[in-house]
């Protein structure tokens, strides 16, 4: 009996074992529709980049004038739901950004007036924190079957990590239900391409660009030495291979007063286990180089996956 009693224990603790590895959390989703799905159905907007004239797709006004979008994306969030996705508010979330853009809200610096440009698109990312970007785009058919698109974008670097297309049965039902339907025979090999993907950042680092640059006035720059004979771009180096996933980044371009890193590889999660974005990162090296080097410094960002730290003041 005592026997059995110990097998049982051991049988229940290797099934929990199991269980736990099975349910490894997953990303955090956000849906919303296509580009080509927006400028289809005139559902676009003008915003300023820098004196550039940039159209984008308008998300609000889908959301208010769309009467299927919200029950389309409902629909698909429950598929991704049941494989173990977390999911923001995508209307929420826009209507809280384009608000937002409609103040004067700009980051600048106090000295110059140097402004960094953010797309809506960018606001709405960094606001609402999400690993995977989700885009849908549908078509009715003649013979009222759906034919969908489904892509899946790294939210911190814009690539598309998985894509899924078919086409559903003929059916009487309403769009949302044929929708479904169609993306549910699909779903399954979705979420692997996702899975494998953001496995992959487990592994290797979640990738983002950090770009240094020094203000005009400051009488310092990026060749400048310390104590030790190091210039302040070998400091740099030094403190991104420690701080980086397997000391993976790229110094792609540099002069004394700028340099560009790609393909920076940083932890998912900082040591109190937040999601790391790149202004995270960025906000760390400020703290470094003002601690070991007493620089100032000011982080400005784009979106999630991408920061720049200007040296010299804020």
């Amino acid at each position: 009996m005592k026997n059995k009693f110990v097998l049982c224990i051991v049988g229940v603790l290797m099934s929990l074992n199991v269980l736990g590895a099975s349910q490894e959390k997953k990303p955090t989703l956000m849906i919303l529709p296509s580009d080509h799905w927006c400028q289809t159905r005139f559902f676009m907007t003008t915003w300023d980049n820098q004196g550039v004239k940039v159209k984008t797709a308008d998300y609000q006004k889908a959301f208010q004038q769309d009467r299927e979008l919200n029950q389309v994306i409902s629909k698909i969030g429950q598929l991704l739901t049941k494989e173990g996705y977390s999911l923001k508010d995508a209307k929420q979330e826009t209507k809280a950004v384009f608000n937002r853009i409609g103040e004067d809200n700009v980051t600048m610096s106090t000295t110059s007036g140097s402004t960094i440009a953010e797309s809506p698109l960018d606001m709405i990312k960094k606001r609402a924190k999400m690993d995977i970007l989700i885009q849908i785009d549908w078509t009715i058919n003649s013979d009222r079957s759906v034919t969908f698109t489904l892509e899946a974008f790294d939210a911190y670097t814009s690539k598309r990590i998985a894509t899924s297309t078919g086409t559903g049965k003929a059916s009487d039902e309403i769009i949302p239900v044929l929708l479904e339907k169609a993306v549910k025979s699909k779903i399954k090999d979705f979420d692997k391409q996702m899975d494998k993907y953001y496995s992959d950042l487990n592994k290797r680092g979640r990738e983002i660009v950090l770009t240094v640059k020094c203000w005009q006035n400051w009488d310092g720059n990026l060749e400048t030495e310390n104590e030790d004979g190091d210039e302040l771009l070998d400091v740099i180096q030094k403190w991104l291979k420690k701080n980086t996933v397997n000391g993976t980044f790229n110094l792609s371009d540099a002069t004394e007063n700028f340099a560009q890193f790609e393909q920076v590889r940083i932890p998912l999660r900082d040591k109190e286990g937040d999601a790391l974005d790149a202004r995270g990162f960025a906000v760390m090296l400020r703290k470094h180089l003002k601690s070991e080097c007493d620089l100032t410094s000011k982080v400005m960002t784009r979106g999630l996956g991408e920061a720049i730290l200007v040296i010299g003041e804020k």
